[in-house]
C-alpha cells in the first residue's frame, strides 16, 4: 500500500548524470489493456507500467471476467472477448481517468449492469461530454451525484447508430479516446459503419494518435478526416497482435530531461527516443530551446544543459502547451531557472486533472519565492534569483506530477520538502529512488 504521510526532504544539489531505464508508458499501458481485453486471441504485454493506475486496471477487467496471467516483472497475458463475462459489476477505480474514461464507454456498449466510483477527486473530474456521446448512441448512463460527474450506473441500451455520435474534445482528449476504443464493438455488434464527428474543438491530439496507432496494431483501422471525423468500418473487430511491447513513458521523462537540462548532464533515457509514438516526445524540443542540447536514437535520448547551480541560466520561453499539458508541468519549475520570465498559454485542462493543477503550480512555485501569475489557461512564472529561494515544504494535493515536477527545485539555494512523495505510485512508483541516484556530490 502506498504511504501517503511521508515526507522527503531534498538538499541543494548541483550535477546529475547517469542512465535511467523509464518505465512502461501509463497512456500505452492501459490503452493496450483494454485492447487486449476486446481482442479475439491471447496477447502477451511486455514493459506495462506497474503502477496504481495500471493495477486499477487490470483489478476491474479481472473483476469483469477477463482472463489475466502475470508471466514476471511487465509481462501480462491477457485473454479477450468482445463481450466480457460478468454482467454485473461494481467498480472502484480509484483517480485513474485513463481507466474511467474508457470503461465508461466500453461497458455502456456491452449491455449489462455497471456501477463505477473512484476517490474524492475523481468524482470533480467531468465526464459529461463523454456520457452525452454515449447517450446519442442510445446507451443509458445515470448520474448517481452531481450531474456531468461520477460515479454513474451503467444499463442496457438499444444501439441507435443512424447518426454520427458527436462529442466535444475541448475539456478532455479522453471522452473520444474513449468513443473510439469502444466504437468496434458497436460496429461488430450492428454491422454498420460507426462515425464519431467532433464538436468544436480538440485538445491534446497527440493522445488521439496513440490511441489510433495502438487499435491499429489490434486490427482496426480508423478513417479520419482530420480533426473532424473518424469512421469505424462496419463488422470491425479486434485481433490480438500476440504479443506488444510497451515503450516508454514519454511524459515520465520530461522530468529527467527537465534533469539534464540544469544539473549538466549527460543523463541517458532508455526505452523511448526518435520511434516513439507518444506526443510527450516533443518536450526534448523544448529543452532544446531552453539551451540544452538532445541527442536521439531509436529508443534512446540522452541531454546535456547548463549548471544552474553554478550560475547558469535557461533561456525564457512564452509556449503553447496544449499538446503536451502533462509534460508542461516540467516545463513550469524549470522556469525558476530562467533569464527572464516564463509564460505557459494554452493549459485550462490542467483545471480538471488529478488537482487544479494551475492553481496548484501556482501555490507552491509561490512557497518557493517565486512571483508567479495566472488566470484561466496560463501560467507566467518568474525566475529566481540566488538570494530569493525560500526554503519549503511542497504540497502535492495527491497528485504524482506535482511530487516529481517539484523534485528539480532542489537545484536552487534552498532545501525543499516534498510532501506526500508516495503519490508518484500512481505512474512512477521508484521515481524519487532513480531520480536521486542520478544526482553528483
Amino acid at each position: 500500500m502506498t504511504d501517503h504521510t511521508a515526507s522527503l526532504c531534498l538538499p541543494p544539489s548541483v550535477r546529475a548524470r547517469g542512465t535511467i531505464t523509464l518505465p512502461g508508458s501509463k497512456s500505452i499501458s492501459n490503452r493496450a489493456l483494454l485492447l487486449a481485453a476486446l481482442a479475439e486471441g491471447s496477447t502477451e504485454l511486455h514493459g506495462l507500467l506497474d503502477s496504481d493506475d495500471t493495477r486499477v486496471m487490470q483489478a476491474a477487467l479481472q473483476a469483469l471476467g477477463v482472463s489475466l496471467q502475470a508471466h514476471g516483472p511487465g509481462c501480462v497475458r491477457v485473454t479477450g472477448a468482445a463481450r466480457w463475462p460478468v454482467r454485473a459489476a461494481r467498480l472502484f477505480l480509484g483517480n485513474a481517468g485513463t481507466a474511467f474514461r474508457p470503461l465508461t464507454a466500453a461497458l455502456a456498449l456491452m449491455g449489462g449492469d455497471y456501477h463505477l466510483s473512484g476517490v474524492p477527486r475523481m468524482h470533480e473530474r467531468p465526464i459529461g461530454d463523454l456520457v452525452d456521446a454515449l447517450l446519442g448512441l442510445g446507451c443509458v448512463v445515470d448520474y448517481e451525484g452531481q450531474a456531468g460527474y461520477p460515479p454513474l450506473c451503467i444499463r442496457p441500451g438499444a444501439l441507435q447508430l443512424q447518426q454520427p455520435i458527436r462529442v466535444r474534445g475541448s475539456v478532455s482528449s479522453q471522452f473520444l479516446t474513449a468513443l473510439l476504443m469502444a466504437a468496434p464493438i458497436a460496429a461488430g455488434r450492428a454491422g454498420r459503419d460507426v462515425v464519431i464527428e467532433l464538436d468544436g474543438p480538440l485538445i491534446s491530439k497527440p493522445y488521439i494518435l496513440i490511441t489510433l496507432n495502438l487499435m491499429a496494431r489490434f486490427g482496426v483501422q480508423v478513417r479520419r478526416d482530420g480533426w473532424a471525423r473518424f469512421v469505424i468500418p462496419a463488422h470491425a473487430r479486434y485481433v490480438s497482435p500476440g504479443r506488444y511491447q510497451v515503450e516508454g513513458d514519454a511524459s515520465s521523462a520530461s522530468y529527467f530531461l527537465g534533469l539534464g537540462a540544469i544539473a549538466g548532464g549527460p543523463i541517458r533515457l532508455e526505452g523511448v527516443g526518435a520511434d516513439s509514438i507518444q506526443g510527450d516526445l516533443a518536450f526534448a524540443r523544448v529543452v532544446e530551446a531552453l539551451g540544452a542540447t538532445v541527442r536521439y536514437a531509436a529508443d534512446a535520448l540522452e541531454v546535456e544543459g547548463v549548471v544552474v547551480a553554478q550560475g547558469a541560466r535557461l533561456r525564457a520561453f512564452d509556449e503553447d502547451f496544449n499538446l503536451i499539458p502533462d509534460a508542461a508541468m516540467t516545463a513550469a519549475v524549470l522556469a525558476l531557472y530562467a533569464d527572464g520570465p516564463c509564460r505557459l498559454r494554452n493549459i485550462a485542462s490542467w483545471r480538471v486533472k488529478e488537482t487544479d493543477r494551475i492553481a496548484a503550480m501556482h501555490t507552491e512555485l509561490a512557497r518557493l519565492g517565486a512571483k508567479v501569475e495566472s488566470d484561466a489557461d496560463s501560467l507566467t512564472v518568474h525566475p529566481l534569483a540566488d538570494d530569493q529561494w525560500r526554503a519549503a515544504d511542497i504540497r502535492t494535493y495527491d497528485d504524482h506530477r506535482m511530487a516529481m515536477c517539484f523534485s528539480l527545485a532542489a537545484f536552487g539555494r534552498a532545501p525543499v520538502t516534498i510532501l506526500d512523495p508516495g503519490c508518484v505510485a500512481k505512474t512512477y512508483p521508484a521515481y524519487f529512488s532513480d531520480f536521486q541516484s542520478l544526482l553528483q556530490s
